[in-house]
């Protein structure tokens, strides 16, 4: 098979990462670099990309480590390899998944930062009293409650359209990466939140500075602000959870939106959520990404064996 048919499979495979799986542009140019470069080397053997076996890929991967490509590289290439693999299957490209089973760099295995649940409840209660004026404070709530209760990133936090929370509904419409979309259910606390926002966001006057954010350039958003993007950046979050934890008396660098996120994720677990249903939730691709919250696991497990097993004990 020659190079063009290689990198012709290539490119309906990135189209359909791009239109099915709802890949970011980023990622799609990321895995076209990656398989070119498995491309190259499959034709320096003098076969086509879908001819390597799984030896093959193995070699690759361990050409790739020897040129001294960081961990998470080397994890991204895997993947592109794995998601192409499977796709030239389904397409009928090949009879057999190589990667199915392949061992490599995968990634890290540092575990998130998790916050327990008694952390979380410390933030949130800490959030009421957080802000100068009591609209801040209805804000900072409603933005907690609504992180925690969803698992949200927080760029899909702050850019959310003041529309989809109208109406107390139980669930909400979340524009993940890629502009891909998923449900998500709201908890009866983060309802509250945000109806009390709304209230007090819908009954500013003009001559208040929410009412003036309101009239303005944030009209469209839940929690408008100043700036050319018209709603609560980023950096606002952070900061506003940096004093949070400051105030719940935890360390400003175990509380970051992505802590929230894998407390969300991991909570979920702890009262036994299914962890396909988790992956839907949290809008990853690959159950890949959900897996690694299995490790709150252990200690459950652990304690169940030494509890129930007839030989826990020591004696036979």
């Amino acid at each position: 098979m020659g190079a063009a048919e290689d990198m012709r499979r290539i490119g309906a495979f990135l189209d359909a990462q791009a239109a099915e799986a709802g890949a970011a542009r980023n990622t799609v140019l990321a895995y076209g670099g990656d398989l070119a470069d498995l491309a190259a080397f499959a034709a320096a053997r003098g076969i086509g990309l879908t001819a390597l076996t799984r030896e093959g890929i193995e070699d690759y991967l361990g050409r790739c480590e020897a040129e001294g490509l960081s961990r998470a590289t080397r994890a991204r290439r895997l993947s592109a390899i794995r998601q192409f693999t499977r796709f030239a299957l389904d397409e009928g490209w090949r009879d057999d998944d190589p990667a199915i089973r392949l061992s490599g760099p995968g990634r890290s295995q540092r575990l998130p930062k998790v916050l327990s649940q008694a952390e979380v409840g410390k933030l949130l209660l800490a959030a009421q009293d957080h802000g100068a004026t009591p609209e801040d404070r209805a804000r900072n709530v409603a933005a907690m409650e609504l992180i925690y209760a969803t698992g949200m990133r927080v760029s899909e936090l702050v850019a959310l359209p003041v529309a989809a929370l109208r109406g107390h509904p139980e669930v909400i419409l979340i524009r993940g990466k890629g502009g891909k979309e998923r449900m998500v259910p709201l908890t009866g606390p983060a309802r509250i939140a945000v109806d009390r926002w709304l209230a007090i966001r819908d009954a500013a006057g003009r001559d208040t500075p929410l009412g003036r954010l309101v009239a303005g350039n944030g009209a469209r958003w839940l929690f408008p602000a100043g700036g050319a993007a018209g709603h609560m950046t980023r950096q606002a979050f952070h900061a506003m959870l940096a004093g949070l934890a400051a105030a719940a008396g935890l360390p400003p660098g175990k509380v970051t939106p992505h802590v929230l996120r894998h407390a969300f994720a991991t909570h979920l677990l702890e009262g036994g959520a299914d962890l396909r249903a988790i992956q839907t939730l949290l809008g990853h691709a690959d159950l890949g990404t959900t897996e690694i919250y299995t490790h709150v696991l252990d200690a459950r497990l652990r304690e169940l064996v030494l509890r129930h097993h007839p030989l826990a004990d020591g004696s036979a």
